[in-house]
């Protein structure tokens, strides 16, 4: 078993203030799943991580590495392999001496050694590369070397943190894939660290979004998508991010409308009645709107607003649009075929069935 169980855990570092990265965090990985830590930078993904290898102590509450409490457990005790964003890699060693260096300190037979080195060395396409040495490799062998190197352990838990960073957008990509496959293959947990969002949504099972250390929502990506909790979930999760507009919404004869400068959209029944039914009559709300739930006005859209053009940008099979509405700036994902000139008027419509409201005061949907 490797599942991983944080139970009330905190993280201070001591000083004069002392400074709490991380406040209370509950959170439990399940067995052979593959996790994904995401937020800014500062938001405690890393100290969290770094808490599960045992690199950072925890200042109170419990953690649990299957049934096995660790808090005391020292990092080569705990059955887990990392794989740092730098690779970390001995420069002096060939890569067949860097993936075996592990094992060689474990006393393991030669054997075992050879054959171990060259079962991963076969998985990560490196087998014409073990004699070669780092500086001799590129960016993205460097790091199937880390892999490698961890593989060979077989342990219970894979901590990544930031692995991919270090490298060009194409092998970032490619080396998504690689990751994902390895996971599938190895059927451990994994836990993975990143701040891009593209890398969270396309690798993981579930995703953790984190802020100033708390947990803000722990869903599929999926759900994260179609279902925030809360605006920073909303903002964060997406690209290019969600656009978000202060509204009022006011009953009508049909449910509810919402509200703003001089356009009135009035709102399917189930988000009508949400918004009454929670006392939002007459109050101001945050509509949230991602950049494809616009509409051509060749689809003859039924619920039309219009924005000033500040910036068309051609992306190869869509067009984004940069547009002012009524002072509120908006992303709008639309064909290629779709380029209206800058600084003129533009009209597009919006698919309300698929807009998100969020408190203003509490930043918590009310319905999506």
């Amino acid at each position: 078993m490797a599942s991983i169980s944080f139970q009330h855990v905190n993280k201070t570092y001591p000083g004069n203030p002392p400074v709490e990265v991380v406040p209370d965090l509950n959170l439990d990985i399940k067995d052979k799943e593959f996790v994904i830590l995401v937020g800014p930078s500062g938001c405690g993904k890393s100290t969290t991580l770094r808490m599960i290898a045992g690199l950072e102590d925890i200042t109170s509450g419990d953690l649990y590495i299957g049934d096995q409490r660790v808090n005391d457990v020292a990092p080569k005790d705990r059955d887990i392999a990392m794989v740092f964003q730098n690779y970390a890699l001995y420069p002096h060693m060939t890569v067949y001496k860097n993936i075996a260096f592990g094992l060689e300190l474990r006393k393991t037979p030669k054997e075992e050694i050879d054959q171990k080195v060259h079962e991963a060395a076969k998985i990560l396409d490196l087998e014409h590369l073990l004699d070669r040495k780092p500086k001799a490799l590129s960016g993205g062998q460097r790091q199937r070397v880390a892999l490698g190197r961890a593989m060979v352990r077989n342990p219970a838990v894979f901590l990544l943190d930031e692995p991919l960073s270090n490298l060009d957008a194409n092998l970032r990509t490619a080396m998504r894939s690689e990751i994902s496959k390895l996971h599938k293959k190895l059927d451990t947990t994994f836990v993975y660290v990143t701040h891009d969002q593209t890398e969270a949504m396309t690798m993981g099972d579930r995703i953790c979004v984190m802020k100033d250390g708390v947990i803000q929502q722990f869903d599929t990506p999926q759900n994260l998508y179609d279902y925030p909790d809360n605006l920073f979930v909303a903002g964060f999760i997406g690209s290019p991010q969600m656009n978000f507009i202060n509204v009022t919404i006011q009953k009508s004869a049909a449910g509810a409308k919402a509200c703003f400068g001089r356009f009135a959209l009035e709102l399917p029944a189930e988000k009508a009645k949400a918004l009454i039914d929670g006392g939002y009559d007459g109050k101001e709300v945050i509509m949230g709107i991602r950049p494809e739930d616009f509409i051509n006005m060749n689809d003859n859209p039924k619920d039309v607003i219009e924005a000033e053009v500040e910036l068309a940008e051609l992306m190869g099979s869509e067009t984004y649009l940069y547009l002012n509405c009524e002072g509120n700036k908006m992303i709008v994902r639309l064909p290629s075929s779709v380029r209206p000139a800058e600084d003129q008027m533009f009209q597009v419509g919006v698919k309300l069935n698929k807009v998100h409201f969020f408190d203003k005061d509490t930043e918590k949907f009310i319905c999506h």
